[in-house]
């Protein structure tokens, strides 16, 4: 096994090394140093530590509502910027992904002799001890991990949560929207309870990051060609998810894996595990079986027997195989099935995963609808597509279907060009910004462009322009859309700014009267 650090690989040589690893023991005590600690993962492993007993101070290098929160809450946050260092008495440096190894405060600390973790691997640690629920799959995860967080919550199993992502259900009365929570350390109550305490994260493959966490529960939703930039190839990508999988304890220590019965490669994923395996999906043959004739009111059953029903307030097919996971997880965990399928229907969603952000006026009179979305790999961006021109019945209505969307990466963009062109189909209208440029090198950037991109939409029938800066995309949505259309605003980047920066730009009432 590769890209792993010597503990986690000492840690899994015990079946029961993930029950009883001395999780809060590497963390109690600790006085930890957090660079990036502004980012959702981040914060929310801030506060995970401080739980378990460590001092935290960290810096950032944009103040933002996170970092606010956190000095509220009592803890020294400074600027990340020349002449940064960790304070003295520092015992651990905790980056983020984003953090270069030539950091000063890392070249320090390896200098002194002080560990650093990466974002993974103290997540990592948070796991063990614990009964760790990792949510993997390239599409999903946080949209999957939210709603099987909140359903935990609301059956009063008191889980420990760190989703990449803002969810307003699991905001504290008067506090803004948050990814993470802090939970009990034993599960309070039902069938497990007195066991470790839930803590639930997504399980991300970047540069096999999922590798260093230590589940006792996974899922994975799907398995597709993602991150070519680390993998090269989809076979590559496929025997990284193997050996995720391969991290589960045996069944007798309760090591279980819920994999898409499609779409996950699972006789690749799943060969040869020691723990359950269970498929899910709407295929009459998988062990959890989804069904629904609207793509709305959903029902999942456990070979053959009712387990749960549903209607999902957000719409697509799509998301309804994330609740059915989510769902599914819930079950296994002990969790009541009547306030899981309430939970289920009355989740309100996570910010930027199809996110409506309302209706907006337009100049020349009527109106559009907004949607905020993150997706940013062909499948996501199809599926997306597909379940809002459903939803606003776009085809009924006669309005159109206006995307922009903000390519994020360049090596994603050239290695997927193909099908990234095939996946916009169901737009109307396509307005591609310059693509996001983050982690490739200056060689990968001039390789492709998004007028690239645009000349692919149009050799398929798809309109498509390519306009920079974001200000003068926002001028154009003015111009391009009509009354009745629906806008989506898509990508991993800040591309998020244009859908709120149109909000915001919204006309007088009297102007458009």
């Amino acid at each position: 096994m590769r890209d792993r650090p010597r503990e986690v690989l000492n840690a899994t040589r015990d079946p029961l090394a993930q029950r009883r690893a001395p999780g809060d023991r590497e963390i109690s005590g600790r006085r930890a140093f957090f660079v990036g600690i502004g980012g959702c993962g981040m914060s929310g492993l801030a506060r995970e530590f401080i739980s378990r007993g460590a001092a935290v101070t960290g810096v950032d290098a944009v103040r933002s509502a996170t970092t606010a929160a956190l000095e509220r809450e009592g803890l020294t946050i400074g600027d990340d910027g020349p002449g940064v260092s960790a304070p003295a008495g520092c015992d651990l440096v905790v980056i983020s992904a984003a953090v270069p190894p030539d950091h000063p405060v890392v070249v320090a600390a390896r200098s002194a002799g002080v560990p650093v973790w990466t974002y993974a691997q103290a997540l990592g640690r948070c796991m063990a001890g614990r009964t760790g629920v990792a949510i993997a799959g390239t599409h999903g995860k946080s949209t999957t991990a939210a709603m099987l967080a909140v359903a935990l919550v609301e059956a009063g199993l008191d889980p420990s949560v760190i989703v990449g992502a803002d969810v307003p259900q699991l905001a504290r009365p008067g506090s803004p929207a948050v990814g993470h929570r802090v939970g009990a350390s034993t599960v309070p109550l039902g069938p497990c309870a007195g066991e470790p305490g839930v803590f639930i994260a997504e399980a991300c493959e970047f540069n096999r990051s999922f590798h260093n966490l230590r589940p006792t529960i996974a899922s994975i939703g799907s398995v597709e060609a993602d991150h070519l930039d680390i993998y090269g190839t989809l076979d590559t990508v496929i025997e990284a998810y193997a050996e995720f999988a391969g991290l589960l304890p045996d069944a007798t220590d309760g090591g279980r894996l819920i994999i898409g019965h499609e779409g996950a490669h699972r006789r690749v994923v799943a060969a040869g595990l020691a723990c359950t395996v269970e498929t899910i999906g709407f295929a009459p043959e998988a062990d959890w079986r989804i069904e629904s004739r609207d793509a709305r009111s959903a029902t999942l059953s456990k070979r053959g027997e009712p387990a749960l029903a549903w209607t999902s307030p957000m719409p697509g097919e799509h998301n309804l195989y994330n609740a059915a996971i989510a769902g599914a997880i819930a079950l296994s965990l002990g969790a009541d099935a009547g306030r899981v399928s309430a939970s289920l229907t009355n989740f309100r969603g996570v910010r930027r995963r199809c996110e409506s952000l309302g209706e907006r006026r337009l100049p020349a009179g009527g109106s559009v609808r907004v949607y905020d979305d993150y997706g940013h790999h062909p499948t996501e961006v199809d599926s997306t597509l597909r379940a809002i021109r459903a939803f606003e019945r776009i085809d009924d209505a006669g309005g159109r279907l206006v995307c922009v969307f903000q390519p994020h990466q360049h090596s994603r963009t050239r290695f997927l060009l193909d099908e990234f062109a095939q996946s916009f189909e169901r737009a109307d209208l396509v307005i591609v910004p310059d693509i996001y440029f983050v982690r490739d090198s200056e060689i990968e950037k001039t390789l492709v462009s998004a007028a690239d991109l645009v000349d692919r939409l149009r050799e398929r029938g798809v309109a498509a322009m390519h306009v920079y800066p974001f200000g003068a995309i926002v001028e154009q949505l003015d111009i391009a859309l009509r009354d009745g259309d629906t806008l989506v605003v898509m990508g991993a980047g800040p591309v998020w700014k244009i859908a709120h920066g149109f909000m915001a730009n919204e006309p007088r009432a009297e102007a458009v009267a």
